[in-house]
């Protein structure tokens, strides 16, 4: 098994972030079954898309999920997310390393 990739403070800190809310979690949960677009996304979890973008953002600036724009057949534009390839080991070491390379706001304890 190959090692898993050891993020920046600021990184983890987004990722731990982006991870750290119920319905971001249901969001990777429904998109590990596979792509979907979010009208039915909003659908599926029950929420409302502006709600579903603000998460999915979120999730996309951590590096989680990866979104494109298609167009449908009728020419509609439909905004596409899938769950982005990740590993990441946290271990006290990891954690020590991540904290370590922290900036800004992060490296203050904030």
């Amino acid at each position: 098994m190959g090692s898993a990739p050891v993020p920046t403070g600021d990184e983890l800190l987004r990722i731990l972030g982006a991870l750290g809310n119920p319905h971001r979690m249901r969001i990777i949960q429904a998109l590990t079954g596979g792509r979907n677009y979010v009208s039915r996304l909003a659908r599926d979890l029950g929420i409302s898309r502006p709600l579903l973008h603000m998460h999915l953002q979120r999730l996309e600036a951590a590096g989680l999920v990866v979104g494109s724009l298609e167009l449908s057949e009728d020419g509609k534009a439909m905004k596409f997310f899938e769950v982005a390839p990740f590993v990441y080991r946290l271990t006290p070491e990891a954690i020590a390393a991540a904290a370590a390379s922290l900036t800004g706001a992060g490296a203050a304890g904030a």
